[in-house]
């Protein structure tokens, strides 16, 4: 069979539906200055999607750093890859402050998360090693996966018996090859917003050695006193032997960073191929990471906005009658029985009737006959956003129960129907 005709027979659940949902719920356009309310389809809507959670994106000082690294340096400089012509005093200082700001030795600067934790699963395992995860691991830790030889088990989403008998699976398999073992968490999980269980985890070190390795892209900047992460929320830092942040949630930006002892740093920076083969991080992003950092480090007060919008919005979503789940974090699921077609109704609703954009999950991400609606709040948004969104997610959540989106029927807004 034909290479390319193989692969548009087999689509997958979002492509199958691409020539519908194309420019809408997938690859939506969302137009003018980043914030809580952007244009879609021409109009203004209160935007609850972006992960944006400090405000940094467009904050003065981060835009001024971002211009002016591109003015001195343009974005071809550093030429190269970092080990060959590729590294520079600003990158090795962006470094440097990253490592003391996770209370970590030493940093390594990586282009992309998902290229980067790919990467570093790929560097710490060979075929004698057993990898033990939680189920619902981002897509970046998957496919890392997928490319070590060794044996790997996953265990139920933060169960720790489940997790206690993956990792004795574990044990008995490395005393016998003498391998080793990476135990993969996140610190924030980014669809349901609940923690990592990494105090419990660190607890099994007392008996078993492994390697702990966390991907914390919705817990840095956000989690903790001082914005360090969810290992410092949780008092576990020191415990985590690998810490993966991003830059692409709190920071505002791109790319990535990895922090440990010193030695095992030194090891990745000669490892990691995604990093040895690949043009360092530009310039004037490592310029405005800087700023970025800065920002975080010493105004603690935009920590403060942000966690002031999530208790309102999530406090308000509960007495509403709304199911947020577990989340510990900023990241806000709400969840609602209903089918697929139900689901793209209900948005529709949200979008053009009410004009409020978040993200919906449906089938196969979550279960069937379960809809999910993703809010993420931050430290941009107001109390007239919260107020305003809860009023309307309780409306269509009583739409939904009276069966007002079934075959995809947009209820008209309260001033359409006096008018009409």
């Amino acid at each position: 069979m034909n290479l390319i005709q193989k692969a548009l027979s087999k689509l997958g659940p979002l492509g199958d539906h691409a020539h519908y949902a194309h420019g809408y719920f997938t690859y939506p356009r969302l137009e003018g200055e980043l914030g809580p309310k952007m244009n879609f389809k021409g109009k203004e809507k209160l935007v609850w999607s972006l992960n944006n959670y400090l405000g940094l994106a467009n904050d003065p000082l981060v835009r001024q750093a971002d211009t002016e690294g591109a003015r001195q340096y343009g974005l071809a400089y550093p030429m190269g890859a970092r080990m060959m012509t590729g590294n520079s005093a600003l990158h090795e200082l962006l470094e440097e402050k990253l490592a003391a700001f996770v209370s970590k030795q030493d940093t390594f600067l990586l282009n992309y998360g998902y290229q980067g934790m790919v990467s570093i699963i790929d560097s710490m395992v060979d075929r004698h090693d057993v990898v033990v995860y939680d189920s619902e691991a981002h897509a970046c830790i998957i496919d890392g996966l997928r490319l070590h030889p060794g044996k790997r088990f996953v265990y139920r989403h933060n169960d720790m018996d489940d997790f206690k008998k993956q990792l004795f699976r574990a044990k008995k398999l490395t005393d016998d090859s003498k391998g080793g073992i990476l135990v993969i968490t996140e610190g924030v999980f980014g669809m349901r917003g609940d923690l990592g269980k990494l105090k419990e985890i660190a607890a099994f070190k007392k008996y078993i050695d492994f390697t702990l390795l966390v991907d914390d892209a919705h817990g840095i900047g956000v989690m903790g006193n001082h914005g360090a992460g969810t290992g410092e929320a949780l008092g576990v830092q020191d415990e985590i032997d690998l810490y993966f942040g991003t830059f692409a949630k709190a920071f505002a930006a791109i790319g990535a960073f990895v922090s440990a002892n010193r030695d095992i740093i030194q090891y990745l920076r000669y490892k990691m191929r995604s990093q040895i083969f690949a043009k360092a991080l530009p310039m004037p992003l490592v310029f405005g990471l800087l700023q970025r950092l800065e920002l975080i480090r010493t105004r603690p007060e935009l920590r403060i906005k942000l966690w002031q919008i999530t208790h309102a919005l999530q406090d308000g979503l509960k007495e509403a009658g709304l199911d947020v789940g577990d989340t510990e974090s900023p990241v806000t699921p709400v969840y609602l029985n209903g089918s697929v077609s139900q689901a793209t109704a209900l948005v529709e609703d949200l979008r053009e009737n009410h004009h409020i954009f978040c993200s919906m999950v449906v089938y196969p991400v979550v279960p069937h006959g379960t809809i999910m609606l993703r809010l993420i709040p931050t430290a941009v948004h107001t109390f007239a956003d919260v107020y305003k969104t809860v009023a309307v997610f309780k409306q269509v959540r009583q739409n939904l129960v009276e069966g007002k989106y079934a075959g995809n029927a947009i209820p008209a807004t309260a001033e359409e129907q006096i008018l009409s």
